[in-house]
């Protein structure tokens, strides 16, 4: 695929944008802005839903946390955290949660249509994912699955003696400038890990940029490179539709070469929410969208359009 970004090319672009519903859309290109969409003027300092990006975010701040020496590394057991977990859940990592290939059987992208609602209706999610049936061995299938990030966040707060939105607050978003967040969280007081943060636009542009530059806000490493550079480099093959899957970021699907392209990454949410990075062509492109029928629509207009 070949970058465009030539003036006719993104009048189109917005042409098309402007039929969907979506609210806004960014581009940068060596860290300057060179497209600006919003559907009204409100939608600039809107906080929008995220939904799925947020596992993204929390990706980044479990490299945060093994770069500071308060997570050994991904190999670490889960039952570190969690010691209650039966026999047959002991083998289980973090890297396994990272990677969604726990093994246990999770319906979210299968008979939950999309949206873990039993995890969502019960009043303990911790105890509602660690009493899933296993069905399958560790670390060899990936299956789409919200309760794995939601035990990264669980981890987080054990490990900084506080809660996500609080580490991330300090080891992320201050560094970055932003200062205009929102983060649910469930109903013990944990910050939920698949989904629930809110920001701007610009802001997830900010977090694009430090992504592409493999780390590095303004001279400040914020995430070691090693953390991004592994983080999205595929693991896992997951649906030809959208790509392959590395810790909580996407790898595009490259149906005609191999089954993804390794130079572009990105951050997926629910309805059309997206952070996609290609560090090799210093672009970062990022949308916020309310396409709950077709999330992966501006997905298709970024290789229409931009990347074709």
């Amino acid at each position: 695929m070949d970058l465009n970004l030539e003036a006719t090319r993104l009048q189109k672009f917005e042409h098309a944008l402007r039929k969907e519903k979506i609210n806004s859309c960014l581009i940068s290109h060596n860290n300057e802005v060179v497209f600006k969409y919003y559907k009204n003027r409100k939608m600039e300092t809107k906080l929008f839903q995220v939904h799925s990006c947020t596992k993204s975010i929390v990706s980044i701040l479990i490299g945060i946390a093994i770069d500071q020496g308060l997570i050994e590394s991904v190999q670490v057991p889960i039952e570190t955290y969690f010691p209650y977990i039966g026999a047959d859940k002991k083998q289980i990592t973090i890297e396994h949660l990272l990677t969604m290939t726990p093994g246990w059987e999770w319906g979210e992208f299968s008979t939950w249509q999309g949206l873990p609602f039993p995890m969502i209706n019960t009043k303990h999610w911790e105890k509602f994912i660690l009493e899933q049936k296993m069905v399958s061995q560790s670390g060899q299938h990936m299956v789409y699955d919200s309760g794995s990030s939601h035990l990264l966040s669980i981890i987080l707060k054990k490990e900084t003696n506080g809660n996500t939105a609080a580490f991330a607050e300090k080891m992320l978003f201050k560094p970055l400038g932003i200062t205009d967040y929102r983060w649910y969280k469930d109903s013990k007081g944990v910050t939920i890990g698949g989904f629930g943060l809110c920001l701007q636009t610009a802001d997830m542009l900010r977090i694009g940029q430090m992504l592409m530059d493999g780390g590095l806000w303004r001279n400040k490493q914020v995430v070691s490179r090693s953390w991004i550079e592994n983080s999205t480099t595929a693991k896992f093959h997951t649906y030809n539709s959208i790509g392959s899957y590395g810790y909580h970021f996407w790898v595009l699907a490259n149906e005609e070469k191999q089954p993804y392209d390794p130079n572009v990454f990105f951050a997926m949410g629910y309805g059309g929410q997206y952070i996609i990075v290609s560090p090799e062509d210093r672009l970062v492109v990022v949308y916020t969208s309310e396409l709950f029928n077709d999330t992966f629509f501006p997905l298709r207009l970024f290789r229409n359009h931009i990347f074709s």
